[in-house]
């Protein structure tokens, strides 16, 4: 019985203290909670995660502020894309821009590269083709130099082009179509070195007596040629012989030509090559019929770009200058 007692106070002893160290406070050992209460520690402990998720550790890795940040990206994006789209309007506002430049460079720049010289229309020609001043005051001791039946040769049309230079004058170079048609170089050439191209028909042929078609043909198929090497059709028109007639007129006024014959004739159609003294006789045929506003008939022909420079310079001593065919009106009166 001792024994049993002894036992039992042993055990009570045990429980005694068990209930002690249960009772002092909730400083005790937490794996001794978590075996003595499970169901319990994992009820309180599942609100606090979802309290933590957010909170702290999901809020730290900002999983909302990406999303967030994802506009505002989205947003700079579409913006940059916007922006883009602006750009492309500023470079269609600066294609445009070229556009305008061109626009200004095709208008100081024409068809043949230099600069569009400025010539003011200071004479008309009136009804015997003389020059004529549009004004009191302008000069009126002026010539008019032209030159039919080309183009022939380029050693011709050079010497020409350099007398004409020397003397600072411009000339008209009446082109016959068929001409041109075989070397359209010799017509560039005029061009190109400040020649001024006039139609003299196709053929050459006395138009006066000829159809309305047959005349519109020599006339215009001149206008198309001459623009198709020069990019310019001519401005002013003599019928060979001089004889064009009403309908001649009356065509060359629907393709807005001047139309004219000439006022002083230099007769050097009529030399040879084996006559003697040419050079004489051009310029003795000329001041024999010299005038203010003589419009002066030459050729390309070997004993007139002979005799130019030394006509030029007679012309010169006797108070005359040379008009610039572009600044004659295109109109007659």
């Amino acid at each position: 019985m001792k024994k049993v007692g002894k036992t039992t106070s042993m055990l009570l002893l045990a429980a005694l203290l068990l209930s002690a160290c249960s009772n002092g406070g909730n400083s005790g050992n937490t794996a001794a909670e978590a075996t003595v209460q499970p169901t319990a520690a994992a009820t309180q402990a599942a609100p606090e995660p979802s309290a933590k998720a957010s909170a702290s550790p999901e809020a730290s890795s900002a999983p909302e502020a990406e999303p967030s940040a994802a506009p505002v990206t989205a947003g700079a994006a579409s913006s940059t894309a916007t922006q883009p789209a602006g750009d492309k309007g500023a470079a269609s506002s600066t294609a445009t821009q070229p556009a305008g430049d061109k626009g200004a460079v095709s208008g100081e720049q024409p068809a043949g590269g230099a600069p569009a010289a400025e010539v003011p229309l200071l004479y008309h020609m009136n009804k015997n083709y003389d020059i004529v001043p549009n004004e009191e005051g302008t000069n009126k001791k002026v010539v008019l130099l032209t030159f039919d039946d080309g183009p022939k040769e380029a050693d011709m049309i050079n010497s020409l082009i350099d007398t004409l230079d020397k003397h600072h004058a411009k000339a008209i170079f009446f082109v016959n179509g068929y001409r041109v048609k075989e070397h359209p170089e010799l017509l560039k050439l005029i061009k190109d070195r400040g020649g001024i191209i006039g139609n003299h028909s196709w053929d050459h042929i006395v138009l006066k007596d000829k159809p309305y078609a047959e005349v519109k043909k020599q006339i215009e198929d001149v206008q198309k040629i001459v623009k198709e090497v020069t990019g310019e059709a001519p401005h002013f028109f003599r019928p060979p012989h001089g004889a064009g007639g009403d309908i001649g007129k009356k065509i060359a006024a629907e393709n807005g030509l001047l139309y004219m014959t000439w006022s002083v004739g230099s007769l050097d159609w009529e030399m040879k090559e084996k006559d003697s003294n040419k050079t004489a006789k051009l310029i003795t045929n000329v001041t024999d019929q010299l005038h203010s506003g003589s419009n002066i008939l030459m050729h390309e022909l070997p004993w007139t770009v002979e005799a130019l420079d030394t006509l030029l310079t007679t012309l010169e001593g006797k108070g005359y200058s040379f008009a610039d065919p572009r600044s004659i009106e295109l109109k007659m009166r």
